[in-house]
C-alpha cells in the first residue's frame, strides 16, 4: 500500500526535495496533504500537480488567493491554527516537518499527540522543545526519524550497535564560507557574502545559521534530545568536503560514519521509508575520484555559537527557546542590513545571559520564552541600528 504523506514546509528547499524523493516512487507514496507559511503561488502550483486532498496556509492573507487557484477538489484551510488542522483532519502515515523555525512548532506537537510517524527536518522543534516533544512520542507512541543530514547519518550509524554501547556521537560541519576568515573580514561579510554556501543548497535562514556556525549549535542541542545524550558526549567536527555527514563512536573504539555526496534527497528518503532503502537519484560516491577527506577541531574563538550550543545542551529548560528565537530574530536583522555578521552572535548570546530559565517547561512557558527572547533581542539590536544611524 502507498504511504500517505502531509509536507509541512512543502514550498521550501526541504519540502521540494521531499516531492522529488516522492516523484520517483509513485508506487510508495501519496501526497495527501501540503502546508506553507505565506507562499500560496507556490502552495497552489503544488496543489495542482499533486492535487492532494488538502492544503494549509498558515498566512490567512493568501486564502482567497489559493482558493481561487486550487483545482477542484482540493480542500483549504488557512490561518494560524491551519498546519494542526492539516494534520487533525487528514488521514496520513507520514507527516515531514520541514517549516523553518519556530513556526513549525505547534504542527509537529500536534503530530506527534496523535501518534503518526514524523520525518523532522525542523531542528528547532527539538531545540525549542524537546524536553516536551520526546517524552510525548514515548507516551503516543509517535516515531520520530531525522531529515538533518547529520542526524540521518547518526540514527543510520546507530543501526551498527546498541544504544548503550555508544561512547559519543560526532556531528560534521562544513564550516561554511568563513571557516578561514580572519576577525577583520568578518566584520565586512555582508548578507551576499554569507549566502554563498561553499557545498548546500539551502534556504536563506539556514545559509546564515551555516556561516555563523550557530547550525551546529542547534544541531547539539537536536542530537542531545534526539538521542537522549548528554551534551559532553557530543562533538563537533569540521570536515569541508561534506562526504561524511556524521559519526557514532562506540565503546570498543569502532567509529562509524554515514558517507554520501551532499545531497537531501538521500536523509529525506531514508526517513521516509526506514527500515527499507529504495533506489534514490542522488550521484553516487566514488571515492577514488574524491582523493581526500580532510577533518580538523572548530575554531572556538572564531566560532563562539558551538560553546553557546553546548551550554544550552546542558542547562536545559526554557534556554533551547530563547537561543532559537533570539537567533532567528539577530539572523533576519542581519539579512535584512540592519546589523552586521559579527553582531548575530553576540546579541543572541546577551539575549540568553538576561533570561531566567524555567527548569521543567510546559509549551505555554516555551512559547513565552519565544516571545521575550524576541522582543528582547529587538531592543538589544537597536542600540546597534540606532548607532548605525548617528554615524551616518
Amino acid at each position: 500500500m502507498k504511504q500517505k504523506v502531509i509536507i509541512l514546509g512543502s514550498t521550501g528547499s526541504i519540502g521540494q526535495n521531499t516531492l522529488q524523493v516522492i516523484a520517483q516512487h509513485p508506487d510508495a507514496f501519496e501526497v495527501v496533504g501540503l502546508g506553507a507559511g505565506s507562499r500560496w503561488k507556490p502552495l497552489a502550483t503544488q496543489a495542482r500537480y499533486w492535487k492532494p486532498s488538502c492544503v494549509a496556509l498558515a498566512d490567512e492573507a493568501g486564502q482567497g488567493e489559493l482558493t481561487a487557484a486550487a483545482p477542484p477538489g482540493v480542500r483549504v484551510l488557512a490561518g494560524p491554527d491551519a498546519l494542526s488542522r492539516l494534520i487533525e483532519e487528514t488521514k496520513c502515515d507520514c507527516v515531514v516537518s520541514a517549516i523553518v523555525g519556530a513556526a513549525g512548532l505547534p504542527a509537529t506537537l500536534r503530530a506527534v499527540e496523535l501518534g503518526r510517524k514524523v520525518a523532522i527536518a525542523n531542528k528547532e522543534a527539538l531545540v525549542v522543545a524537546g524536553s516536551v516533544l520526546m517524552p510525548l512520542a514515548r507516551r503516543t507512541g509517535a516515531t520520530i526519524l531525522p531529515v538533518d543530514s547529520e542526524h540521518s547519518a547518526v540514527f543510520q550509524a546507530l543501526q551498527a550497535g546498541r544504544r548503550e554501547d555508544v561512547e559519543r556521537i560526532v556531528l560534521t560541519g562544513s564550516g561554511g564560507p568563513f571557516r578561514t576568515a580572519t576577525p577583520e573580514e568578518l566584520s565586512r561579510v555582508t548578507p551576499s557574502d554569507a549566502l554563498n554556501h561553499p557545498t548546500w543548497d539551502m534556504g536563506p535562514k539556514i545559509t546564515i545559521d551555516s556561516a555563523t556556525m550557530m547550525n551546529k549549535a542547534l544541531e547539539i542541542i537536536e542530537a542531545r534530545w534526539l538521542f537522549d545524550m548528554p551534551h559532553d558526549r557530543i562533538d563537533v567536527v569540521i570536515h569541508p568536503e561534506s562526504i561524511v555527514h556524521s559519526l557514532v563512536e562506540f565503546r570498543d573504539g569502532s567509529v562509524v560514519a554515514q558517507l554520501g555526496t551532499p545531497d537531501m534527497r538521500v536523509p529525506i528518503q531514508y526517513a521516509l521509508t526506514f527500515p527499507r532503502r529504495l533506489p534514490c537519484p542522488a550521484q553516487r560516491l566514488c571515492l577514488h575520484t574524491l582523493g581526500k577527506m580532510t577533518f580538523f577541531a572548530p575554531d572556538m574563538d572564531r566560532f563562539p555559537s558551538l560553546r553557546i550550543g553546548h551550554a544550552v545542551a546542558q542547562r536545559g529548560g526554557t534556554t533551547g527557546a530563547v537561543l532559537n528565537a533570539a537567533n532567528e530574530e539577530a539572523n533576519a536583522l542581519f539579512r535584512a542590513g540592519a546589523i552586521g555578521f559579527t553582531d548575530i552572535v553576540p546579541l543572541t548570546e546577551e539575549v540568553l545571559g538576561q533570561h531566567t530559565c524555567v527548569d521543567d517547561p510546559d509549551l505555554a512557558a516555551l512559547l513565552a520564552a519565544d516571545a521575550w527572547a524576541r522582543q528582547r533581542l529587538a531592543e538589544c539590536a537597536s542600540r546597534i541600528t540606532e548607532h548605525a544611524a548617528r554615524v551616518r
